[in-house]
């Protein structure tokens, strides 16, 4: 008994333990390209600035002038508005909310260039397209149960498989919305000088990649189109929950597969490579524009308190969340450092941290509703920008940072407490109108 017990124990893991792969060495990853999509540049590392980034620039500005040239009318500098859409599961129900509640307040700008990670990377096709697109992205971030996201599979996951879940209800979904017309609508847009640009993490090289939907979307291709599918569920494939994204490439002759996985795991949210200076592209455009950097938080900023359970996996599972918190507000700074340095004017929203999180599921159509309903409405009425990032006092401060208000107590469900900071924003002040 023992040893067919024991037999059965070594042909399951077997089994389990996933197709063979063929990583990318060291040596090639700055030379892989994607099968498939030719010679063009459709991606870039997140972590060092392109060679030719005044050349991507540039084609930008023509692009432009080709097809909007009153942007680039005589006298006047244009404006260029980035947004900037970070992780954060469920809760990137406030963001779509946001988004279209500053439709119907009449203030929604065009943004020159949006960008997603994790469900940030679900939200940003949406928000690139425009308002039109308002309802498909309220009814993804209502009426989503966990269901239509994941499959759990934890037996598999656990002997040898590569994920705790299936991702395949979530892969249904975005090919629902994410059509052969969704796909040219997207590259029209690129050919107006806009860019969507979507980050996922290449977890054996440990950096993070930015890809251009916009010139993905361009080749309008059958292989193009799964591409772009693909990026977007690995940008939400948070690791050993959901399986990875595995990209064929090519190299030296060779074959490989690259695994990509949530974005959120090198970055929360981002814009563009840090190393980026406008000064320097402007002066080789000719182009001063005038940039504004709006950055969603899918997520609450302030500490929130929780009693932990003295077992292993409650330990760990808010050991990581407490990190991931941490690590997005490391981004928010990072962020602000980067439109500081390019004369950007800096504007973040973030989930109120007196808002209560009733959720009974990952995915709780209910809880989604309230805080999609939450950033309607703080939207509709004009949304309290914050011009900093969390703990550094504010444009008009003495020196009182944000968060050194009394805590709040705030319910959250199920008998449980969370000590969080009241979400006050601070005034706006003075918009920093300087060159790109």
């Amino acid at each position: 008994m023992g040893l067919a017990l024991a037999g059965a124990t070594a042909l399951c893991l077997s089994a389990c333990a996933g197709a063979p792969r063929n990583p990318v060495p060291l040596a090639y990853e700055n030379e892989a390209s994607v099968v498939g999509m030719g010679s063009a540049r459709i991606r870039y590392w997140g972590d060092k600035l392109p060679a030719d980034a005044d050349a991507m620039v540039k084609e930008k500005w023509a692009q432009v002038r080709a097809t909007r040239p009153q942007m680039l009318a005589k006298g006047s500098r244009p404006v260029v508005n980035l947004l900037a859409i970070s992780g954060g599961g469920a809760d990137g129900a406030f963001g779509a909310g946001l988004m279209n509640g500053w439709t119907a307040s009449g203030k929604r700008p065009e943004f020159e260039v949006v960008t997603g990670v994790s469900t940030g990377a679900l939200t940003a096709p949406f928000a690139f397209l425009g308002p039109r697109y308002d309802p498909a992205l309220k009814e993804v971030f209502t009426t989503s149960t966990t269901a239509d996201i994941a499959i759990a599979q934890p037996v598999r996951g656990l002997i040898g498989g590569d994920a705790l879940s299936s991702n395949a209800p979530l892969a249904r979904v975005i090919a629902s919305h994410v059509t052969p017309e969704f796909l040219a609508e997207v590259a029209a847009e690129h050919r107006k000088g806009r860019r969507l640009l979507i980050g996922t993490t290449n977890l054996d090289a440990q950096r993070p990649v930015i890809w251009d939907m916009g010139q993905i979307a361009m080749l309008g291709t059958p292989e193009s189109l799964d591409l772009f599918r693909k990026v977007l569920l690995a940008s939400a494939a948070i690791p050993a929950v959901f399986p990875p994204g595995f990209v064929q490439v090519s190299a030296n002759g060779a074959t490989y597969d690259e695994m990509h996985v949530d974005g959120g795991t090198t970055r929360e949210v981002f814009l563009l490579p840090t190393q980026f200076t406008a000064k320097t592209v402007d002066a080789a455009t000719g182009v001063h524009p005038i940039r504004r950097v709006y950055i969603i938080r899918n997520g609450r900023v302030a500490p929130e308190w929780k009693s932990v359970k003295p077992r292993t996996l409650s330990i760990a599972g808010r050991a990581v969340s407490t990190l991931i918190k941490n690590q997005g507000i490391g981004d928010l700074y990072e962020l602000f450092v980067f439109a500081k340095k390019n004369g950007a004017d800096y504007n973040l929203a973030v989930i109120p941290g007196d808002f209560a999180d009733t959720s009974t599921s990952a995915f709780d159509p209910k809880y989604m509703t309230s805080l999609f309903n939450l950033g309607f409405k703080m939207a509709q009425t004009g949304y309290p920008w914050k011009k900093v990032p969390p703990r550094l006092p504010s444009p008009i401060d003495t020196g009182r940072a944000e968060t050194a208000e009394p805590p709040v107590t705030v319910r959250r469900g199920a008998g449980q407490t969370s000590d969080a900071t009241n979400g006050v924003s601070a005034p706006t002040g003075a918009s920093l109108a300087a060159s790109q």
